[in-house]
């Protein structure tokens, strides 16, 4: 089944992760960066928007990549590149923008501020 450690960040910059196992994790699968999701599935009440990720390896997910797979893409800046200088196009192993099982990271932004009760969480774990 499906493991996914998701880092929610808020309007205000402070983030929390949550670490989804099994059947908890199902509502995720199949959905693509930039989907909107309702924030009960991490126990928050709103919407998160999914922005990011990366697979067990580390290979980043990119928003203009199609599907699940790993895919070698030419790039000249963005996502999953450091270091080009002007003109320059380096081609990358990166990940699709749709959510399968390989994902172990999953990046969202919530649209409001977290409750006090999960800053005092965060604060206690770090």
């Amino acid at each position: 089944m499906a493991n996914f450690k998701v880092t929610i960040s808020d309007t205000r910059g402070k983030s929390i992760s949550k670490e989804l196992k099994d059947a908890d994790a199902i509502p995720l699968l199949g959905l693509q960066l930039g989907d909107e999701v309702d924030a009960s599935v991490v126990g928050l009440s709103g919407k998160i928007r999914l922005t990011g990720g990366s697979d067990k390896s580390g290979v980043p997910m990119r928003n203009d990549v199609h599907g699940a797979a790993r895919k070698p893409v030419l790039l000249s800046k963005g996502v999953g590149l450091q270091k080009a200088e002007k003109g320059q196009r380096i081609r990358k192993l990166l990940r699709g923008n749709t959510i399968s099982e390989e994902i172990y990271q999953i990046n969202s932004r919530f649209g409001g501020e977290f409750p006090a009760a999960d800053e005092e969480k965060t604060d206690a774990q770090s």
